[in-house]
This record gives C-alpha cells, structure tokens and sequence, in this order.
C-alpha cells in the first residue's frame, strides 16, 4: 500500500521552548502507525500541526504525495484528517448526536433536521456498538460514555486518517476491545490511524510499526513485530531501564490501623466499606469502570457524604463531612479527572502546585511569600522531572503528563499522612511513572498510608502491598498480590 502521509522536517517553537525539531514521520494506507515518546517529547504537538490547531515553523505535509499547508482544523477535515484528543473536547449541554454531528449537521427547508441527525447517529452508534442514545446530553455521561462518543464524532465523515491521541485512558477493558474492533475495521476500508498510547500492550496489540519521539526530536521506526518493549523504552528515553517497577521491600513501616473505615456506606455509591490501612503500606483498589472503587475514595475524602459508618484515623473516630476536614487530617485525593477537578488550568505552575496548602508559604501581614512558592515548586518540577518552560508557565500549556505531575506535587505538599491516588499514572510515560512509584515508595517509607486505584492490573499487582477488589460498590474479595494471579482476579470482577 502506499503513503497516505509523510510529515518531513517539522518544527515548531514556542516562546522559550523548541517543541519540535526536524520531525519526520510517515503512514500507509490501512495501517495503524503508533507514536511512542516521553510526556512533553512532542507528540501532541505534532498531532495538532497535522490537524489544524498549530501551524508550524518549518518542515513540510504531504498526502498521498501532494503538498497540503492545513490552514486550520476546518481544512483538516476537509482534508479527511481527523482527531480523538486526549482531553475531551465535547460540548456537554448538547445532545450526543448534536457533538458527532456538530458545524455538519443536515438541513432541511434552512433548517437544521434533527431527525434526520439523530437518525444518522442512531445507525453510527449502532454500526459501532456504542449503547448510547443519540438524544441524550453529553453531561449526562460517564467519562467513559463521552470518550466513546468522542471517537464517534472522529470517524463519522469517513476521515482517510484518524489521529487517536490517548484514546483509551478513560475505558474499560470491554470498552478497549470494542475500539480495537472499530480500527480493524477502519483498516479494512483503508483509513491510517496514528495510535498514541503509554500503554505498551496497546501499542503491541493494535499497530504495525511505530515511530518514536524524544525531546522533540525524531528518533527512529520500527516494524512492531521486529521490537520489543525495552527496545522501545530505550529509545524513548535514551537509557535502558532495568526495572520498570522499582522494588518496595517493607510492607509497612508499623503494624497498625493509620485509616479504617468500619461499614461506610452510601446508597448507590459504595456499600458496607470496611477496610484498613498501615502507616508506610500500599493498599491496591482495583475494578471495573464504574465498579464503586472511585466512589469509596471520593467517600474517605468528603466529596461524597457517607451516609453511615465510621472513620477511624490512628484509632481515632473522626467525621469528615467534606474536603477542607480531610486536609486538616492531613488526607490527600489525587484525583483521576484532572481536568475538572485536579487543576486550576488557567493558573501557573506554581499557584497550581502551592495551593492545598497555602499556610505553609504566607509569611506576616498575611501575604504570600513568593520566593517560598517558587523554592517549593522548583523543587518538584525537578523530583518529578516535570517539563514546562517556566513555573509561571500556565498548566493549560503542559501536556496532560506534565499536568498530572502538577496535581502530584499539589497534594505532596501537603505532607500527607493519608494518600489516596486515583489512575496516578494515567496518560504518563514509562520513565515518568518509574520516577512517580520511586515518590510514592518514598513517601510509604516515612510511614505515609497509600491507597491506590487504578485501571492497569500490572500496576496494581507489582505497586500494592495488599489489593481489594471492588465489584457492585463493595468489595468483592482482599488478595496477597504477590500470590495472585490476573486471572484469579478477573474471576471475581466477573462472579455474580
């Protein structure tokens, strides 16, 4: 088959910063091409040269052998170019079919036909096993049920090239399955898609050969079944990794209770939590999209009222009744939805990293001491390896990884006795997520009680020191991770 697309050269810069530089990469006709690189090497960036968002600074695009300047994300689509992003990008008062259909919409008599559009939705959604119904609001959805939506909307005018920037980080397995469907059949017609995924089992599954990244910089491609995992690591971040999970040999630092919840309940939410965490221990959550184990951590923090149970913090019964309790009991909540509910987007990087915890830099008189602000986010930015052009650089600017090592350094700053991490890792590289569970071990080891939730059962298995596994809004079985296996685990996520 033949090149459908060849970016050749590309630079772009932004003030302070060269994002990229002489960027080369290249896509066939009905393959997937993955993009691999570290949080901030460029991929992103890139993506929006291709579809519209960004003009770069030099380099040229070609499809299907022709020179194409895209003028906007207008002419991208025109082009058949088209984008999942990896933040959503959704109108959330309109209806699902008004978002697939937006600014194309068909028209009757002038007017736009909404039952023709909810008609077109209904066969799309239907054609792509999505049960969404076409009049329902987007805010109405869950996360995932709106990244579903999102790839809808990407390939609903049959696009020659679909850009998937991420575009798992907030499904299910069943719901991953289900997109991996939708591209075979997208290569079957044809269409290239560039796959953008931290997840290497993902980039191995879905592509054919993949192109790598690093600092802006073009690196090299290979054939998918040529490679292998450390090969790709080692071109992303220019060193080997022994080890993808540094080891955590303690279990905990004290035998005894810091957090235990004693029959926590809210109708709907999460139902008779009893659980327990030691000072320095790892206490894995793990289950399905929608299974309660987000609800349970939103529960212990006070976004969610619990409306029977108890609390108990070094044997102590405490009530938290909302967030501001669970910060003066030194309880941190790493939220998994930046966007909305971890970052102030438009504020710094400083403000966004000091703000928790605003008592620790005001100085007399009230005000803020800003040489402390900037001392404490220097600070992270280097433990993290965060990369921004400044700490006054706005968040919104930050690729999502980097904006997820600001909301960690937010609730770090607290010094938290109690630290709750919800997807901690989502949407960050390989090398990134060894420097955040080398933090994390680091703070158990001071006697800090984590308790961590997320999606990818690796994690959980090679990060948690105990793991429970939720299913239904309780907890369905306590397991050695250590001993157990994905199966053993699966087993009880599926039993009814």
């Amino acid at each position: 088959m033949g090149k459908i697309l060849e970016m050749q050269g590309i630079r772009k810069e932004f003030p302070g910063v060269m994002a990229l530089d002489g960027v080369n990469i290249a896509l066939e006709e009905g393959k997937v091409l993955g993009l691999l690189g570290e949080n901030g090497a460029g991929k992103s960036t890139l993506m929006k040269i291709l579809s519209g968002s960004y003009q770069p600074n030099g380099g040229e695009i070609r499809l299907f052998g022709k020179r194409v300047d895209i003028k906007n994300v207008v002419h991208a689509k025109e082009l058949g170019i088209s984008i999942i992003y990896q933040e959503l990008s959704l109108s959330p008062n309109m209806t699902v079919a008004e978002n697939i259909y937006a600014l194309d919409e068909p028209v009757k008599f002038g007017l736009i036909d909404d039952a023709e559009m909810n008609r077109q939705a209904e066969l799309l959604l239907n054609d792509l096993d999505i049960s969404i119904l076409p009049t329902q609001l987007v805010k109405d959805l869950s996360i995932s049920n709106q990244q579903m939506v999102e790839i809808a909307k990407a390939i609903a005018f049959q696009p020659k090239i679909v850009i998937m920037d991420e575009p798992t980080s907030a499904l299910s397995s069943k719901e991953t399955e289900a997109l991996f469907k939708i591209i075979r059949r997208l290569k079957e017609a044809n269409c290239g898609i560039i796959y953008i995924s931290h997840r290497m089992e993902e980039i191995f599954e879905i592509t054919d050969y993949i192109s790598v990244l690093r600092d802006g910089k073009y690196i090299g491609t290979v054939q998918t079944k040529d490679t292998t995992s450390d090969d790709l690591i080692h071109m992303m971040v220019g060193r080997n990794m022994d080890e993808v999970y540094p080891e955590k040999n303690f279990p905990y630092v004290k035998d005894e209770k810091l957090l235990e919840l004693k029959e926590y309940h809210y109708e709907g939410k999460f139902h008779n939590i009893s659980l327990h965490v030691r000072p320095g221990e790892i206490l894995g959550l793990y289950g399905l999209m929608g299974s309660g184990r987000t609800e349970i951590a939103q529960g212990i923090f006070g976004l969610l009222k619990k409306e029977k149970g108890d609390m108990f913090i070094h044997g102590k019964n405490v009530n938290i009744k909302r967030p501001i309790d669970s910060i003066e009991n030194r309880i941190a909540f790493v939220t998994e939805d930046r966007k909305h509910e971890g970052l102030i987007l438009t504020a710094s990087v400083y403000e966004n990293t000091t703000i928790a915890n605003l008592n620790k830099v005001i100085g007399k008189f009230g005000l803020i001491q800003h040489e402390k602000e900037k001392s404490i986010t220097s600070h992270y930015i280097k433990s993290l390896k965060t990369k921004t052009p400044s700490i006054y650089q706005t968040v919104n600017k930050l690729s999502g990884g980097n904006q997820q090592k600001i909301v960690l350094s937010k609730w770090f700053e607290i010094d938290p006795e109690i630290l709750i991490l919800d997807e901690p890792t989502r949407g960050i590289d390989v090398g990134a997520k060894f420097e955040i569970y080398k933090l994390i071990i680091e703070l158990a080891a001071k006697g800090v009680g984590i308790i961590l939730i997320s999606s990818e059962l690796p994690e959980i298995l090679n990060v948690s020191d105990r793991l429970l596994v939720i299913r239904d809004n309780e907890i369905a079985a306590e397991l050695n991770p250590k001993e157990t296996t994905q199966e053993e685990i699966m087993s009880h996520i599926t039993k009814k």
